[in-house]
């Protein structure tokens, strides 16, 4: 071949070749369908390698789209993409332990009732507290304490103070102050002070005992009224007899605000009274002119 004739050749192929973009394309695998029933049909030759991949990864990825709120979302963020289901069964699988604890605590113990004593027992239990208590304790306390009917409290102590008076010891059980508390009998006084006192004189003074009478008789009284009933000032007596717990406070008068007087439980244990009604009336210790008096003050 002459040098002119593969120079035309080239120029021809040259002229003749058209770009890939712009080569007509090959029908697609859908436009042409086989049918399905058709026995032993085969997949065109003209689909391309590749062709069906994007549809099948746009696919898959709209599975794992749909898929993902189940999963993932309705775990929550604390559980680390745990499916729903596994986080319910985790869940209720710890909440187990805690519910039992749960139930452990709320049960309590029910206390076994105490024994019930013999009359020889609580008699004893009962003569044991009293030797040792320095203010008069009332029939609910030793009953809380022994933990024994009330029912059983109150006439076991009447009959332990008939027995120690009809056994004519030098002490007795009464009642005093709303309580029961062993006191000396009055004719062994004198011997019970000469050792308590040894020489010491603790006695009240008799502006002292005048005041304390007549709150005692009056109660509740103001110090103006105590004072005009004494017929002298009062103030330092009765800080006197409020720093040694016989009077106390109780209020205040409406009309004039002063300040009230009444005796204290104190008061009522040392002279053996259970309450003020149990003092002795009035009327012996005053004069037979005390009108006449009465009349010449105002």
């Amino acid at each position: 071949m002459t040098d002119e004739q593969r120079g035309d050749s080239l120029a021809d192929q040259a002229a003749a070749w058209v770009p890939p973009w712009d080569r007509p394309r090959p029908p697609a695998a859908e436009d042409t369908p086989t049918p399905p029933d058709e026995p032993g049909a085969a997949p065109p030759d003209s689909e391309e390698p590749g062709a069906g991949e994007p549809q099948r990864v746009e696919a898959a990825s709209e599975e794992v789209a749909a898929a993902a709120p189940e999963q993932v979302g309705s775990a929550g963020p604390d559980l680390g993409g745990v499916t729903k289901g596994t986080a319910g069964e985790s869940g209720d699988a710890a909440d187990v332990p805690r519910r039992q604890q749960a139930g452990r605590r709320r049960v309590t113990a029910v206390p076994e009732p105490a024994p019930e004593l013999t009359d020889t027992e609580l008699r004893g239990a009962l003569e044991a507290i009293l030797l040792v208590v320095d203010e008069p304790v009332s029939e609910l306390v030793l009953a809380q304490v022994l933990e024994q009917p009330a029912e059983r409290v109150g006439p076991m102590l009447d009959e332990i103070a008939a027995g120690y008076t009809a056994a004519g010891h030098g002490f007795e059980l009464r009642r005093a102050a709303g309580g029961w508390r062993l006191y000396t009998r009055p004719e062994y006084a004198t011997y019970v002070e000469r050792f308590v006192l040894d020489g010491q004189s603790v006695r009240l003074t008799q502006a002292a005992l005048e005041t304390l009478a007549v709150v005692a008789y009056k109660q509740p009284v103001t110090r103006s009224r105590i004072s005009a009933i004494r017929g002298v000032n009062c103030d330092g007596v009765i800080r006197t007899l409020v720093t040694r717990g016989l009077i106390e406070e109780c209020g205040t008068e409406t009309d004039s605000g002063a300040f009230l007087y009444r005796t204290t439980t104190l008061f009522l244990e040392k002279l053996g009274l259970n309450t003020v009604d149990e003092l002795p009336p009035l009327a012996p210790f005053l004069p037979d002119d005390v009108e006449e008096l009465a009349d010449a003050t105002r």
